[in-house]
């Protein structure tokens, strides 16, 4: 092998020709300048593999192309606002999307990971089912609470602490429907406009303001649950109380006896018993919803 300059009028990169003998031995190393136009061959391998390694990058880097869309070609798709920290989100979901699914996309739009989310819609919203079972419409405001990491924490690790003082303390105690201070509301019977109860089973909220029930001094009380701003208002007669859910921090209940389909609660505004709001005669198949709307599920994290 003899070295030759491959001519050019330009500046051109500097490029090593290996030549490899027939014998596997390395031959003469030569240099020379390329063309602009045109590249010279960068080392001699064995046949094929540079052109099997090139073939390979070119596919790898067309199958990494994707407009984001490609999972939901042809399923059936539903619009939803989604409503988070006063910023309102458009958003296209597959109505078989599940409420994980959900909680994924909205991280996606917000930066606020599934797990400090609590995500409502006539209640709070399942994450196993499907949107189609939950029956959400086009159009539908989907609301979203949540915080960052170390407010959940310096929130919640408290109010864990408090549930669990309070049921070591119930477990001590007789049956809250047989003490005193009880006794005097419910022994006035089953209020006649209470909202009918369906034992056995459990439902989301419903969509008007449960009503008809008793509070600790007999009188009418109301329960309403704003999702968009997050509160829950107590209502009676004289006045309604707007309380931010985040401020309650421990929803205690109990059946009532005779009338298990009925249930006693309390919500805990306060870090004592002192700070209990008594409600009587809610129906048992909201106890649930009311719990985990109030508290919601994302506060044992």
């Amino acid at each position: 092998g003899e070295a030759r300059t491959f001519p050019s009028r330009h500046t051109a990169l500097l490029y090593t020709i290996i030549m490899a003998s027939q014998d596997g031995s390395e031959g003469v190393v030569m240099e020379a300048e390329a063309s602009p136009k045109k590249e010279a061959v960068v080392k001699c391998e064995k046949a094929g593999e540079g052109d099997a390694d090139v073939e390979e990058n070119s596919n790898a880097q067309g199958s990494g192309v994707s407009n984001g869309d490609d999972t939901d070609d042809g399923k059936e798709m539903v619009e939803l606002k989604i409503i988070w920290n006063k910023n309102k989100y458009d958003l296209k979901m597959p109505l078989d999307g599940t409420g994980a699914n959900l909680k994924e996309r909205i991280h996606s739009l917000t930066g606020l990971p599934p797990a400090m989310q609590k995500v409502m819609y006539k209640g709070l919203l399942p994450e196993d089912k499907t949107l189609r079972d939950i029956k959400v419409t086009n159009g539908a405001k989907i609301m979203v609470v949540g915080s960052t990491i170390n407010d959940v924490l310096a929130v919640n690790t408290p109010k864990e602490a408090i549930q669990q003082e309070v049921k070591a303390e119930e477990n001590k105690k007789e049956p809250l429907c047989r003490q005193k201070q009880h006794r005097k509301v419910l022994d006035k019977g089953k209020p006649e406009d209470i909202m009918p109860s369906v034992k056995g089973t459990k439902e989301r909220l419903p969509t008007v303001p449960l009503s008809g029930m008793y509070n600790k001094s007999g009188g009418k009380v109301r329960l309403t649950f704003k999702l968009e701003q997050d509160q829950l208002w107590i209502g009676t007669k004289e006045r309604t109380e707007k309380i931010p859910m985040g401020s309650v921090k421990n929803v205690v209940t109990e059946p009532i006896e005779g009338h298990e389909d009925y249930h006693m609660m309390a919500f805990q505004l306060g870090p004592t018993e002192a700070s209990y709001y008594w409600v009587y005669w809610v129906p048992v198949q909201y106890v649930d919803a009311i719990k985990d709307t109030v508290l919601g599920k994302w506060q044992y994290f």
